[in-house]
């Protein structure tokens, strides 16, 4: 067989393994997170029909090129971060393509410092310097945000720092608030302006135990994304000074992302933050539940190693670390979705080294049904599918 007919033989597999993984998952009667993008259109529509009414006035003429309601939604998300504007985008990856190359106009210096595990880095195909001409250097590769005296002794000028909050890579993780203060004060230090990936910062005041506009007046500007965990249907915003949101709005338009017509992304995203928004702080403490009774469930089932990590959840996201290869916990997973109707993994297990591999858990509203007895139960059932646990 050629190297090609193994790779297509591969590939094919995979394409099985997610599509029935996606089957067992909508079939489950129990899961720790059910997200509103795996549903399907009819689902979606109706949600959207059924909550739209009650947050915006439906007989008011549709948006154009930006006015009307996602007008609307800039300037709630301004009065939540608490800055001067906010400008819609249509994704994350343009907003900080955006706000970066601005600062970087600004300041005079094109190098953006970031996290090697930041979503530029590692997502976005080397937007930032394929596309928006910058120059990323890595302050830190460690499993964590960036120190302050890294970022003090950093052996090179930078226009920009970049903090991603909560760092999804490493474990949705982020650094106390003093921290994040002294972080901060480190680039300002050095003339750089802080820019907040916060594309998942409406989770971390439990955490910081802070509000969402002083954790964001941190920063000289702050990208926020409405899907991921407001369940939107897509969108972002860049909040921060009036000057700088004016000059992205060019940008947005030259980068393509001047849509003539956004209404149902901007519909979702408001329901999003009246709906999930208030909502999340549950999540995050309920996580925390969750994630001590995996770690009780594995060591009770007689596991040689697992981990959770972060071990206290910064977030209502988390990693699990088992030492099996991916395709055997994905097995496991869909089999016990298929066997029992609960699905304690849903989302895809990776490979980190030989026989060792993680998943990534979130905890929404169909996880809060879940006690931790509940929880310790379907790590039994799920430890008792894997090879030579039965």
């Amino acid at each position: 067989m050629t190297d090609t007919a193994e790779q297509g033989e591969e590939r094919t597999a995979q394409e099985r393994s997610r599509e029935r993984r996606a089957a067992a998952q909508r079939g489950a009667r129990s899961v720790l997170s059910r997200a509103g993008w795996r549903g399907t259109i009819r689902e979606r529509l109706a949600l959207l029909q059924e909550a739209a009414p009650e947050m915006y006035d439906l007989d008011e003429p549709a948006d154009v090129y930006g006015n009307g309601i996602v007008a609307a939604l800039e300037k709630r998300v301004a009065a939540l971060l608490g800055t001067e504007a906010a400008v819609f985008f249509p994704t994350g990856t343009m907003a900080q393509q955006v706000a970066l190359r601005c600062w970087a106009a600004r300041t005079g210096n094109p190098a953006v410092a970031l996290h090697a595990l930041a979503h530029p880095e590692v997502h976005e195909r080397h937007a930032l310097s394929q596309v928006a001409g910058l120059r990323p250097v890595r302050v830190t590769d460690e499993p964590r945000l960036p120190t302050a005296d890294e970022i003090r002794d950093f052996p090179e000028p930078f226009g920009a720092l970049m903090l991603e909050l909560p760092l999804r890579d490493a474990g949705f993780v982020l650094p106390t608030w003093e921290e994040l203060t002294e972080v901060v004060e480190a680039a300002r230090e050095r003339d750089a302006v802080v820019h907040f990936d916060g594309a998942r910062l409406w989770e971390c005041t439990v955490h910081f135990e802070r509000p969402l506009d002083e954790i964001a007046g941190l920063a000289d500007s702050v990208y926020v994304s409405f899907y991921k965990s407001l369940d939107g249907f897509g969108g972002a915003a860049l909040a921060g000074p009036r000057t700088l949101v004016e000059e992205a709005r060019t940008w947005r338009h030259r980068y393509g992302g001047m849509v003539f017509q956004q209404f149902p992304t901007v519909l979702s995203a408001l329901v999003g933050l009246e709906r999930e928004l208030p909502r999340l702080p549950d999540y995050v403490r309920h996580a925390r539940v969750v994630a001590a009774a995996l770690r009780e469930g594995f060591a009770e089932a007689g596991l040689p190693w697992a981990r959770v990590h972060p071990e206290v959840p910064h977030t209502h996201e988390f990693q699990v670390w088992l030492p099996y290869e991916p395709e055997v916990l994905t097995e496991a997973a869909i089999r016990q979705a298929e066997e029992t109707s609960v699905m304690l993994f849903t989302n895809a297990w990776d490979g980190a080294a030989p026989g060792l591999a993680y998943t990534e858990v979130t905890v929404r509203s169909a996880g809060l049904e879940w006690t931790a007895a509940d929880v310790r139960a379907a790590v039994q059932e799920f430890v008792s599918r894997l090879p030579g646990r039965a």
